[in-house]
């Protein structure tokens, strides 16, 4: 029984040409599919790879952004703050701070742009803005960089209270 199986898939799978020679009926469909395949799988990989950079670069201007505001939230007054333990910021001592950041941050490269940063005297904002150059969503976004904005924000805290 299982012999007839085999001899009747076989012969359903390969048949003979009119010299008597054996082919496949299949005709390069498997070739033409695994081509198909890689083509899908180069670009998901092309794909992914874009995104990861864009992610990447959005984690380096949230660091940086970050670190700035927290060193701009250290710009206290101080002599509000000896004289009647007020905490208040130094706006621009603030502002200050900030910018000393960003300007000793390792990581500037998708930095586009001044960095806006604005104090007051309970908080500090700054917003930094970046470019990442695409490789192939370049094609579907048409040539032009993805742009990412990003804003951290920070507020002197008392470690004690009086």
């Amino acid at each position: 029984m299982t012999g007839q199986m085999t001899k009747q898939v076989t012969t359903e799978m390969v048949g003979r040409d009119a010299a008597g020679a054996r082919h496949s009926k299949q005709r390069g469909s498997l070739t033409l599919f695994g081509i198909g395949l890689t083509v899908m799988l180069l670009f998901v990989g092309g794909f992914s790879v874009d995104l990861w950079r864009a992610h990447s670069e959005r984690r380096a201007l949230a660091e940086m952004a970050d670190a700035a505001a927290a060193a701009g939230a250290n710009a206290v007054d101080a002599d509000l703050l000896r004289a009647d333990g007020t905490l208040r910021l130094d706006p621009g001592l603030a502002e200050a701070y900030a910018f000393d950041s960003i300007a000793n941050q390792a990581d500037r490269r998708a930095l586009t742009g001044a960095p806006l940063v604005q104090a007051s005297t309970e908080v500090i904002v700054v917003q930094l803005t970046g470019q990442v150059e695409m490789t192939l969503l370049r094609i579907l976004s048409g040539g032009e960089p993805f742009e990412i904005v990003v804003t951290a924000e920070a507020a002197p805290i008392s470690s004690f209270t009086p």
